[in-house]
């Protein structure tokens, strides 16, 4: 097995960041497809929508499930498993002629689909160790190009042809990730339990939860999702609905606020590897509070578009600073366990972000208020937990 200093990142974090991209394109590449999908299918929009809460269900559930399988079997075959039946599951969706059915093979490939992007952070921590933030970033960073360009995609696919080839595009990236993951991915060492069955995974999870010192960055990086959701669920409404903007404007205002995220993650890539994760997750942290602290100021005060978009802009990198260097702390701590932390960690991230859509609705928002304040409330959470776990263990 390769050791760390001898593997060729440049292949590896591009292919690494390409399982994880799986999820974005297959959240955001069939957006503007979604009124199409509807009439082909005889249904209603509010039906095709609700395949994008069952997508994030499904991933959440199947990280749950294939986090301590990961630690069990390696990374690499429970790759290749996962980009096959993703594969295969996008196959199937072009061919669907009912919501019922569409719903249940999105639940497929979700589930699948996670079998795939649980085995990524694990590699980075076996191959980055103590900056572990640092290929976290780079990482993220590089598959942060597949929701900036996944709408944009989307649109110009259906502008020559239908929806069934988005699903068969996404088969044919997986099965492409797939051909490359047999020659380059590398696997890691697994440290095997003795337990089978259900007292694998109870223990698995009682390992991760009983780890005190791990807890506050859990939170962390739970309610820097949430943030990030807040964002994602709320732009189309606040840009589009309330602020009166066409297509092509909210294009380019939602790819501004994407590359401030990816700069973010840049920027913690230089700098992780001087200040360490726990310094630069304050930082991160400090940056949001006075940029989310703005933005619900700006929109209290019913301040232009531009206000907004100069708000949201740093909150996104601070976002990005603060999830990365929380994530590595977590999986720094669980060698034996990163399968399951990280398993931990994607289940709460997008478990988090399912109750920001049911939430908005209950509020029925009005203005840029309730997100506004919605992110801000999480940052706050964020400082408490980290408050709470400096009290605790008086970390420098």
């Amino acid at each position: 097995m390769p050791s760390p200093e001898t593997l060729n990142k440049r292949i590896l974090l591009p292919l690494l960041a390409s399982i994880v991209a799986i999820t974005p394109l297959a959240i955001d590449l069939y957006l503007p497809a979604m009124l199409v999908i509807a009439n082909d299918l005889q249904t209603t929009m509010p039906n095709v929508q609700i395949s994008l809460s069952i997508y994030l269900a499904g991933y959440a559930l199947g990280m749950l499930f294939f986090g301590p399988i990961a630690d069990e079997l390696g990374r690499r075959l429970l790759a290749k498993v996962g980009l096959a039946l993703f594969g295969i599951s996008s196959l199937a969706l072009a061919f669907c002629t009912n919501i019922e059915l569409f719903w249940s093979l999105r639940a497929v490939q979700a589930f699948t689909g996670a079998a795939a992007t649980v085995v990524v952070p694990g590699i980075i921590r076996h191959i980055y160790r103590e900056n572990t933030a640092k290929g976290m970033s780079y990482v993220s960073m590089i598959m942060m190009v597949a929701p900036l360009i996944a709408p944009t995609l989307g649109s110009l696919i259906m502008g020559i042809s239908t929806w069934q080839v988005i699903f068969i595009a996404l088969a044919a990236y997986s099965f492409a990730i797939l051909a490359l993951v047999q020659i380059h991915l590398i696997d890691i060492p697994i440290f095997k339990s003795r337990q089978r069955g259900l007292a694998l995974f109870f223990n698995s999870y009682k390992t991760v939860f009983s780890r005190r010192s791990a807890l506050a960055d859990i939170a962390s990086s739970m309610f820097a999702s949430f943030a990030f959701f807040c964002f994602l669920t709320s732009v189309p409404y606040v840009y589009l609905d309330f602020f009166k903007v066409d297509e092509q404007l909210f294009g380019v205002l939602f790819a501004f606020n994407v590359l401030a995220l990816m700069f973010g993650n840049f920027m913690n890539t230089r700098l992780v590897p001087r200040l360490g994760s726990r310094k630069l997750l304050f930082i991160g942290l400090g940056i949001g509070f006075v940029s989310g602290g703005a933005l619900l100021l700006f929109s209290v005060l019913h301040l232009s578009l531009y206000f907004i978009v100069a708000t949201i802009a740093p909150l996104m990198m601070s976002l990005g600073i603060v999830a990365s260097n929380a994530d590595s702390l977590i999986l720094m701590q669980f060698e034996e366990k990163s399968g399951t932390a990280t398993a931990v960690i994607g289940t709460l991230r997008f478990g988090s972000g399912a109750l920001v859509g049911p939430i908005l609705a209950f509020v029925h928002p009005q203005s840029a208020i309730p997100f506004s304040a919605m992110m801000f409330c999480a940052l706050i959470l964020i400082l408490l937990v980290q408050l709470w776990h400096r009290k605790q263990y008086q970390t420098s």
